[in-house]
């Protein structure tokens, strides 16, 4: 099922505020109760503290000085499991329509970029949620929280923002349409589900996008949203006692409403009946990879089974031990499979699947996944598949639990479910899950009646799943205390000088060089960043694919340990390890604890430098390859930029800057060798020219003696010399891709630029584009294409530049409904020569700035994206005070400054568009 999650564009400066229409609101709603501002508090739980105010309020506060930023999210009990007959998609409608604006906050998406936040908003079944991360200072904090205020209540809702704001909504309706598992997925769990909502996918039906009244729009907004219907989370570094009385006075005034008449919130009264039969569904839709998929009703997600249910899933759908995959993929019936479990506050599905290739035969795999289920309620999973799933769970949840951000988030998912104390009460339930309850999930919800595959069979005596009603969720929690609070880490200024004065740096006597960012972080979390250099141009020359593969290979197995015991090892670590490459170098991303961070850089150590290339392993890894370039054949968001990149940058064929067709791509891969990928290896990897950057809770000495020891006498059998990038001259084109069967359509548009990012313009073609095409929902191009006319859910530009050769570009993109083609194109054209003719004012350089520099110092804050920055400058043999170089001259830049860089660089006739869509009726411009 499609979640909606507003897409943030990449880059731009919006147009300025414009005066927004009179709110209508509904002629019927009940009288409010009166304020107050008290706020009681509640529960703990290892460091988030709940508060309620006397308006019904929900407030959540985790303080966490480790991150210089602050999250606010507001999560809203209601989602498409509240809507009615004809109000489909009604929930996703509006979590759109609150960002157009409310009475003391008129265009919220300049308002975010100016403040540099990073900010989303998502629909689910059970839930709406809003949030926004940001630079922790109290002028932020303090306008966030009057933001959500203001909008909680008061936001517009008018009729005028309806009509543009449908079409963008049923545009990213169409995205969805597009692919034929989401479609799948879809027609399966609306058979599955006779009544309930959750079989009514999120994004809801086209019509009901199309036609709802803007007044039913209006009352399912002010029914929903408001303080008692409401839980406010607030993460990161701030003052607890300040936030509480900002909170206090920003939503304390709002009053409870009075829930009588309209205004009435029903408890979902609907309960799916016990399933009687295999339920069957066939789609039958342009595509390129066949599907199957099964689902099975199981209990709601606060059950104490459901962590059962959980490891069940694990049990048949993990790569590479879980059942399907040995039994589908392993013996090439399937390309790839899976299994996940729902986790809802009433009760849910559990769903398997796997991708076909079309060459192969699909009722063989469709057979095989039956059998392979069913084969649970005879062959118990052992105590190896249990513990292995749990492993990968607990992974998992411990790693996000490090993160305030990232938990402050996830609570929305169990506030939905009916209390944020879930999520530590579901661990504590999975790391008590044992062989015997998963093999009692697995007999009493894996039966053929109760699956959504088959066909009606007569039965004496049917035996039926007996689905247990969602549990009473306060008892549960009622007397709960969670574990113990993890580490809280430092207070830590993630300013370029400061990062500079904390650093360490040093080089091996084999040419590997170290940057080492040690500070105390929430949970003792470490992020390591490692990359390894390799080859020459006419060395490296047609070896892209094998070069992709052996990458690929290092984690599928080593000449000690198998595929599987690797993972196991990374899960027992409760690590992340994730490996890709190419041509010329090969990343190795490393996220782990302190304790943990010595044993993952051993076996991470192991599996570089004796990877075992296992045959079977490869030819698995060649099909799932050839199966993704498959699928991707009618997309059109992978066609375009294709065909874009190959416009752009027209190397010859085997040159590792070549942009191959999927076509060659399906040749090579299916034409390479486990010997061609092993000898790639032989021939290029080692550390003589690698860079590894680390940053978090550790032990800079410790580390510094441990790398030399795995990877000091790691020589590379080549040298190592620079692949350059090369700037082409390329004038421009129109290319039309026709992608029958597909409801949205892609739009790229690029040009070449003579540029390094060291370049005395740079500074100032970053912030023009920034305002061109970046930004949250507020630049030249979104305002203009998704704000006024609704043609696009997604639409940005951007600015590339490299570091060491004078090669840069100029890049913009949509996504858009075919017979819209002509107008988005013209709108494009339209908002690029405005900028260039009249340039961007005073006001809106000053504005967006500030939220360029924010989002900057974000960025910089999220040690994830720190350490590959840390890495590429070992490369590049530059320090953090680029960055700050870099702020401050686009701190000083002045409109004119911007204006007359953007009209040296952006010519409008030598911009070249691609077009990939379905356009049988309404063909694009020729």
């Amino acid at each position: 099922m499609r979640a909606s999650v507003i897409l943030l564009l990449a880059i731009a400066l919006p147009l300025a505020a414009q005066q927004p229409p009179q709110s209508a609101h509904p002629a019927r709603v009940a009288r409010p109760a009166p304020a107050s501002t008290a706020a009681v508090r509640g529960p703990t739980v290892e460091g988030i503290t709940q508060y309620t105010l006397s308006n019904g309020l929900r407030v959540l506060l985790f303080p966490d000085s480790s991150k210089p930023t602050i999250t606010v999210n507001i999560t809203y009990l209601v989602g498409s499991r509240n809507e009615g007959y004809g109000e489909t998609g009604m929930a996703h409608l509006l979590e759109h329509m609150v960002f157009k604006g409310a009475p003391h906050h008129r265009n919220i998406p300049q308002e975010l970029t100016e403040h540099g936040a990073q900010p989303n908003g998502s629909t689910w079944f059970d839930r709406t949620n809003f949030f926004e991360t940001f630079a922790a200072t109290d002028t932020n904090l303090v306008w966030a929280l009057d933001l959500e205020a203001d909008r909680m209540v008061n936001s517009f809702i008018a009729k005028s923002d309806l009509a543009s704001e449908m079409t963008v909504v049923r545009n990213e309706y169409e995205m969805g349409e597009n692919d034929p598992f989401n479609i799948l997925e879809e027609r399966v769990l609306s058979t599955a589900f006779l009544w309930h909502n959750y079989g009514k996918s999120t994004i809801g039906a086209r019509s009901d996008i199309e036609g709802v009244p803007i007044e039913r729009l209006q009352l399912f907004y002010h029914r929903y949203y408001q303080p008692d219907n409401a839980v406010l989370l607030v993460a990161g570094k701030f003052d607890l006692k300040h936030t509480l009385q900002l909170i206090a006075q920003k939503f304390g005034r709002i009053p409870r409403p009075a829930r009588t008449g309209v205004m009435e919130v029903w408890p979902t009264y609907t309960t799916e009946p016990t399933q009687d039969g295999e339920r069957s569904v066939t789609l039958r839709r342009v595509g390129d990879v066949q599907v199957v998929i099964a689902v099975y009703h199981v209990p709601a997600g606060s059950d104490s089974e459901f962590a059962a249910v959980q490891v069940l899933a694990q049990v048949l759908g993990s790569a590479p031990s879980g059942r399907l995959y040995k039994a589908l993929v392993d013996t090439k019936k399937a390309a790839t499979v899976g299994a996940s479990a729902y986790q809802l506050k009433e009760p849910g599905v559990l769903l398997a699947y796997a991708r076909v290739r079309q060459e192969d035969p699909l009722d063989s795999a469709r057979v095989a996944l039956q059998r392979t289920i069913d084969s649970v309620l005879v062959a118990p999973p052992s105590a190896e598949e249990v513990e292995r799933g749990k492993a990968t769970l607990l992974r998992n949840l411990e790693l996000n639990l490090n993160n305030s951000e990232d938990v402050g988030l996830w609570l929305s998912e169990w506030e939905a479910m009916g209390d944020w104390r879930l999520l530590f009460l579901y661990r504590d339930r999975l790391k008590r899950v044992a062989p015997a309850d998963v093999q009692r999930a697995a007999a009493h919800y894996l039966l053929p009646s109760n699956r959504t595959v088959g066909v009606f069979i007569p039965t004496a005596a049917p035996v039926r799943s007996e689905i247990p009603a969602a549990p009473d969720v306060a008892a549960l929690v009622a007397d709960y205390h969670g574990d113990t609070a993890r580490a809280a880490g430092e207070a830590f200024d993630a300013s370029p000088e400061n990062i500079e004065r904390r650093m360490a740096r040093s080089t091996l006597s084999n040419g590997l060089k170290l940057a080492l960012l040690p500070k105390r972080t929430r949970g003792q979390s470490v992020n390591a960043y490692f990359r390894l250099r390799y080859g020459t141009l006419a060395a490296v020359t047609g070896k892209a694919v094998v070069a992709d593969l052996a990458a690929d290979m290092l984690l599928r197995g080593s000449r000690h340990h198998t595929r599987q015991q690797i993972k196991d090892s990374i899960d027992r670590l409760q690590a992340r390890v994730n490996v890709f490459g190419g041509p010329t170098q090969t990343t190795v991303m490393i996220e782990t604890t302190r304790p943990r961070l010595a044993a993952v850089l051993g076996l991470v150590s192991e599996v570089l430098r004796e990877p075992a290339f296992d045959t079977t392993e490869f030819r698995t890894l060649q099909q799932q390859n050839l199966s993704q370039i498959e699928e991707m054949k009618s997309e059109p968001m992978a066609r375009a930029e294709i065909a874009l990149s190959r416009y752009l940058n027209p190397f010859s064929k085997g040159d590792p800057r070549y942009t191959a067709t999927l076509e060659e791509q399906a040749v090579d891969y299916g034409a390479a060798t486990v010997e061609d990928a092993r000898r790639f290896y032989d021939d290029f990897y080692g550390a003589s020219s690698a860079q590894l950057a680390v940053i978090g809770d550790f032990d800079p000495q410790e580390i510094s003696h441990l790398v030399a020891d795995r990877f000091g006498d790691w020589r590379s059998a080549q040298p190592y010399q620079r692949v350059p990038q090369v700037y082409q001259d390329r004038p421009d084109t129109t290319i039309v891709i026709q992608t029958p069967d597909k409801p949205n359509a892609a739009f790229f548009a690029g040009l070449n630029l003579h540029l390094r990012d060291d370049d005395p313009d740079y500074p100032a073609l970053v912030l023009g584009t920034y305002m061109l095409g970046g930004g949250f929902l507020n630049s030249r191009l979104a305002a203009r294409i998704r704000q006024k006319e609704g043609l696009s859910y997604g639409v940005g530009a951007f600015l590339d530049a490299m570091a060491l050769d004078s090669s840069g570009s100029f890049m913009a993109y949509a996504i858009y409904a075919p017979q819209n083609v002509r107008r988005l194109e013209a709108a494009f054209r339209e908002e690029v020569d405005r900028a260039l003719r009249d340039g961007f004012t005073a006001t809106e350089v000053e504005q967006d700035k500030a939220g360029w520099l924010q989002d900057r110092a974000v960025s910089r804050s999220r040690d994830e994206e720190l350490v590959g920055t840390l890495t590429q400058y070992l490369h590049l043999n530059r320090t953090m005070a680029y960055d700050a170089d870099l702020e401050r001259k686009v701190a000083a830049l002045t409109p004119d400054q911007i204006n007359a860089a953007m009209r040296r660089y952006l010519i409008p006739g030598k911009i070249s568009i691609v077009e990939a869509g379905d356009f049988a009726k309404t063909p694009p411009p020729q």
